[in-house]
């Protein structure tokens, strides 16, 4: 796969097909880089773009057949010859010419469809970009399409298969590819682990960043509720959604999301360190792989080595919030759907979540081969948000996960971020069973709301496992230094090999 993605490359820019380097400045450089050289003239943003959708034809949709990428954008070199005019005249944004990828749960208005996967809404094209979507464009992205996630963002069925979709099929791991790229943000996860797009957008609610960023090797932000605005994405819940990076290093995290949020961002990594900074290791979020309890373990020491100071901490109720939380999902679900639905303003049939019930029932051999959708059918039984169960279960949880938890532990040790591994290795796509996930514990952040990002940590057999890190409520620009420093210390990001199994050279 080497030999084939520098040739097609080293034609697009014009380079020898025996000489990687031409190649190398687009597949090996982080956005960061990439973005110096739209700016002193070595490369345009014409040229990445060609060089990226050939890049997305060859593996993507042909060659190993990763299946990232739902959907091209039309527009995309239209965009990419605007960028740099623009830049010409020093009217382009902070992101100018850089070609990104979205999850197909955004909202971009145009030719492109936001469909979360499903075939119900895969003539759904919206009338208005996301809020997101608007910054990017105006930051001077050039969007090369969407990604293909988990239908409904996993919330669908509770025994689905991460990274499919009734209308983009399976997603695949490129480090092996008959591996789970984890979900719901698969594609996007999966793309950029394959370098399909110089950054990638994906969204979570509990895990659907923080799982395939980690399994695809990658670094993934979910950033705190309310940094990024929710308006223009398919919702499950308003009181745990965002989107967030998902990229080749903590420097472009911080520079996609400072472009997509309205609050100020920090790039300048000069004084990052671990030293003097103070972690808490949630043990209770391990004990699942030995594997990666070793990996981490060591890593630990090496953190130490560089000046960090680690504890073991207790989290008060760890996990008893589970319960609460897939009531308040279903709950804000129904109400979410329902009311994006109904405004969004398409000539899509689809304006309720019953519509969509009955769509799926009608079309079962094509949205249900392999799952059902009960998950759908809980909420959809369920009542409005003036309902005391939702009320409680809302209270609760919130409470439980995050001032009687992490914020506890955060600020009885004077800790600056709480630790676990992410995940166990990826385990082997399963549409009769779904998935069978190894370990790793999103949920914490999720419910209470809080930060988190994901760095790769390791490798086991060649299949990438990351640490997360847990930061305060508003404390988004300090976990980024705090993911900055880490990453420099551990270097262990790995390219895919696309291998088609672990039983395959």
């Amino acid at each position: 796969m080497g030999a084939l993605s520098f040739s097609w490359l080293a034609l697009v820019l014009g380079a020898s097909p025996t000489s990687p380097s031409a190649a190398e400045q687009i597949q090996n450089l982080d956005a960061s880089a990439q973005l110096a050289l739209l700016q002193s003239g070595q490369r345009s943003s014409l040229e990445l773009t060609q060089a990226y959708l050939l890049r997305i034809e060859a593996l993507d949709q042909r060659g190993p057949k990763i299946n990232a990428v739902i959907e091209r954008n039309p527009d995309a070199l239209k965009q990419a010859q605007a960028r740099d005019l623009a830049r010409k005249s020093g009217r382009c944004g902070a992101l100018c010419g850089l070609p990104i990828l979205l999850k197909d749960n955004i909202d971009v208005a145009g030719p492109m469809a936001t469909s979360a996967g499903s075939l119900a809404l895969a003539h759904h094209h919206p009338l208005k970009d996301a809020e997101l979507v608007q910054r990017l464009l105006d930051a001077g992205v050039v969007i090369l399409g969407k990604t293909n996630l988990s239908e409904w963002a996993n919330f669908r069925s509770s025994n689905s298969s991460s990274g499919w979709s009734s209308r983009g099929g399976q997603t695949r791991n490129p480090h092996v590819l008959d591996r789970s790229p984890c979900g719901s943000s698969a594609g996007s996860g999966a793309a950029m682990a394959a370098r399909f797009a110089a950054l990638t957008v994906g969204t979570e609610t509990d895990g659907s960043i923080i799982c395939p960023a980690s399994i695809n090797g990658v670094v993934g932000m979910k950033p705190g509720i309310g940094v990024v605005s929710q308006r223009g994405i398919i919702p499950i819940s308003h009181s745990q959604d965002s989107a967030g990076p998902m990229t080749a290093s903590v420097r472009d995290a911080a520079l996609l999301l400072g472009a997509m949020t309205a609050t100020p961002i920090s790039l300048d990594f000069t004084q990052a360190t671990l030293a003097g900074k103070r972690f808490g290791i949630v043990r209770k979020a391990m004990g699942f792989d030995a594997r990666v309890d070793a990996l981490f373990d060591a890593m630990v020491l090496r953190m130490r080595a560089a000046g960090a100071e680690l504890m073991e901490v207790e989290l008060a109720h760890h996990g008893e919030y589970r319960a609460d939380e897939f009531t308040v999902l279903k709950y804000e679900f129904k109400a979410g759907l329902n009311e994006y639905l109904g405004q969004t303003g398409s000539t899509v049939a689809i304006k309720s979540l019953t519509d969509l019930i009955g769509f799926n029932q009608d079309n079962q051999a094509l949205v249900m081969p392999w799952f059902g959708q009960e998950t759908l059918l809980s909420a959809n039984a369920l009542g409005d948000l003036s309902s005391p169960s939702y009320l409680k279960a809302a209270r609760s949880a919130r409470q439980q996960a995050g001032p009687d938890g992490a914020l506890r532990a955060l600020k009885k040790h004077r800790l600056d971020a709480l630790i676990a591994p992410s995940n166990a290795p990826a385990w082997r796509v399963d549409w009769v069973n779904g998935d069978n996930y190894g370990g790793g514990d999103s949920a914490i952040a999720a419910v209470a709301g809080y930060p988190s990002i994901t760095v790769p940590m390791g490798q086991i057999h060649r299949l990438p496992v990351g640490i997360s890190m847990i930061g305060a409520p508003d404390g988004d620009n300090a976990l980024l230094q705090l993911a900055y420093a880490f990453e420099q210390l551990s270097q262990a990001r790995i390219e895919p090999a696309f291998r088609p199994s672990l039983e395959t050279p």
